[in-house]
C-alpha cells in the first residue's frame, strides 16, 4: 500500500478518503492525531456516501476498524494483553466518527455485520444497537469481511487499505489469500480444516452447507466434495502490523 499524492488538505478529503490515509499512517508510522480529528468532527454530510453506497460504506468501515486496532495496539496494549481483553479490549474506543467514539466491538458486530450478535454462532441480532448503528449499519453481511478484518491476534488476515471502486475486487482477493494459507482438504479422512472465524460466524456463512458453498467458490474444495468442517484453534498471540506489501 502507497500513499497518494494529494494537495488537499484534511478537511477537503471524503471521510473515505481520511480512513484510508489513518491507515496508511499506521502502516508508515506517521503521525495520526490530525487525520482521526478530521474523521471525529467529520458531518453527517460528510457521511452521506457511506450512507447510501454499499462499497463506500464496506470500504471505510474496514479501514475503521483496521486503523483502531492499530490505534488501541500501539497507545493501549495491555488492553490487548489483559485477560479481560473481550471486553477491555473490545469495547474501548478505538476510532471517533461524527462525534461518536466507536469501540472495535460496535464497528464489526453492529455496522458491518448489519447489527448481528457476536454470540450465537453469527444467528442472533445483537441486543443493544446505538442510534449511531442503526443509521450506519450494512444490510446485509458480507461474510468476506471475516477475511479483512485484524483485531491484533497472529491468527487474523493480512491489512489492506480498502477504496470504494476496487473493494469486492480486494475482498475476493484477501479471503482467497487467507483460505489458501488456512484451508487444507484432505480427501482420504473426507475431512477440511478451516478458520475458526467459520464457526464463530456460521450463521454468516449460511451454516455448514453454506461454509462448503463458499469454500468452493474460492477453490479451496472441488466442486463435487461434502467433507466433514473441523476448525483450526486460533492463535491470540499480539501482532501488531500485519500489513500486505
Amino acid at each position: 500500500m502507497s500513499r497518494p499524492a494529494s494537495a488537499t488538505t484534511q478537511s477537503d478529503r471524503s471521510p473515505t478518503t481520511l480512513a484510508r490515509e489513518l491507515l496508511l499512517a499506521h502502516k508508515l508510522g506517521e503521525p495520526t492525531e490530525d487525520l482521526r480529528s478530521a474523521l471525529a468532527t467529520a458531518t453527517a454530510e460528510d457521511l452521506h456516501r457511506v450512507r447510501s453506497d454499499r462499497r463506500t460504506a464496506l470500504a471505510f468501515w474496514l479501514n475503521c476498524y483496521n486503523a483502531g486496532t492499530q490505534h488501541l495496539l500501539a497507545e493501549h496494549p495491555e488492553l490487548y494483553e489483559s485477560p479481560l481483553r473481550f471486553v477491555r479490549f473490545f469495547h474501548a474506543p478505538a476510532v471517533s466518527v461524527a462525534g461518536a467514539a466507536l469501540p472495535l466491538d460496535r464497528i464489526e458486530n453492529g455496522i458491518l455485520r448489519g447489527g448481528r450478535s457476536k454470540y450465537g454462532l453469527g444467528y442472533l441480532p445483537k441486543v443493544y444497537v446505538t442510534d449511531f448503528e442503526r443509521r450506519y449499519r450494512l444490510e446485509d453481511c458480507d461474510p468476506r469481511l471475516h477475511f479483512a478484518l485484524n483485531c491484533g491476534a497472529e491468527s487474523c488476515p493480512a491489512i489492506r487499505a480498502y477504496e470504494p471502486d476496487r473493494v469486492d475486487d480486494q475482498l475476493d482477493l484477501a479471503t482467497r489469500s487467507y483460505l489458501d494459507a488456512t484451508v487444507a482438504y484432505d480427501p482420504g479422512t473426507n475431512v477440511v480444516r478451516v478458520p475458526r472465524v467459520f464457526l464463530w460466524f456460521r450463521g454468516d456463512f449460511g451454516g455448514r452447507t453454506g461454509i462448503r458453498s463458499f469454500l468452493k467458490s474460492y477453490g479451496a474444495l472441488p466442486g463435487d466434495a461434502r467433507p466433514k468442517i473441523r476448525y483450526r484453534s486460533w492463535d491470540w498471540s499480539k501482532a501488531p502490523g500485519g500489513f500486505v506489501e
